[in-house]
């Protein structure tokens, strides 16, 4: 039975035949696939943070306006904690990674939402940039929640933060700027039944370096992208936003290491205290990846990293 904030927003006039579930998703909001009688499918969503579910909202409606290929908003309850919204297909990118026609399609969907001018970013959720502070919850999400909890490693604590501090300024040097999606990878990906790319988790986002998004594409541990295609597609992203390929490849590694410490403490998080499956079963990988990126510039991390 569907939650009466969900029933309220089904429009006049459609016969709903059954409500399934979606599960999967790293996150506490609650989806629904609604499937009627001779009427498009659409997806309900019952949220449990408002500002959240506002950014989303705001940001759908903002991308689809520019033309961006995202879900389009249906309806919304009067408290902003439920919304319906079409459904883009059934298939993410990652139920067909041996198509590289979509994997650059979908680096070039990336191009466009980077190219989205007029946002107001003090609408984002949680911060409206990605700035010292939120490196530095990202950086302390690896250490406790997969470093301290999941290793078993003694940690010189001082000689970590030293790492972090020199990673946080390299970050923070970083342009050019744009919307960064902040979890662009290929779950998050959803093929049309035409084949094309769609954007469906972008309630996260704030403004911050476009190496990030590239990063957390492309070095995404379960994707296992081979570093031939790998290169090929920073070269699809680059051609289709117009930057200097050259320079790109010099930023783009501190963002892989980055990403990769993040993911490793949602990884931890949700794997480790939350018991998803699919999050256990990406850490290796995770872990497999840093260890080839993690570079000597970051001492005493490029050590730790090495006994994992």
């Amino acid at each position: 039975m569907l939650p009466p904030q969900i029933d309220a927003l089904i429009p006049n006039g459609l016969r709903l035949l059954r409500a399934e579930p979606i599960t999967g998703s790293g996150s506490n909001r609650q989806y629904w696939r609604l499937i009627f009688d001779q009427a498009p499918e659409l997806i309900a969503t019952l949220g449990t943070n408002l500002r959240e579910n506002e950014a989303f909202i705001y940001l759908a409606e903002l991308f689809a306006e520019k033309g961006i290929n995202v879900p389009r908003i249906v309806a919304v309850s009067p408290d902003s904690m439920a919304y319906l919204q079409t459904s883009v297909g059934r298939s993410s990118l990652f139920d067909d990674l041996s198509r590289k026609d979509l994997i650059a399609k979908s680096m070039e969907l990336l191009a466009r939402v980077h190219s989205v001018s007029g946002i107001d970013y003090s609408r984002c959720y949680p911060v409206a940039e990605m700035d010292r502070r939120s490196i530095f919850w990202d950086l302390n999400y690896f250490k406790y929640c997969f470093l301290k909890t999941s290793t078993g490693v003694n940690i010189d604590e001082s000689a970590l933060e030293d790492d972090f501090e020199l990673l946080a300024a390299d970050l923070l040097r970083a342009e050019p700027k744009a919307f960064m999606v902040r979890d662009f990878q290929s779950r998050n990906v959803m093929i049309s039944p035409p084949g094309e790319p769609y954007l469906i988790d972008f309630q996260g986002g704030r403004l911050g370096p476009v190496y990030y998004d590239v990063a957390s594409f492309l070095w995404q541990a379960r994707a296992g992208f081979s570093p031939e295609l790998r290169s090929e597609m920073i070269s699809v992203y680059c051609q289709a936003a117009r930057m200097d390929e050259g320079q790109f490849r010099l930023t783009l590694p501190t963002f892989v290491i980055f990403r990769l410490l993040q993911v490793l403490g949602a990884y931890g998080f949700r794997g480790r205290f939350e018991r998803k499956e699919h999050f256990l079963a990406s850490i290796p990988p995770a872990i497999a990846s840093l260890k080839a990126e993690i570079t000597p510039r970051y001492s005493y991390l490029y050590d730790l990293v090495k006994i994992l």
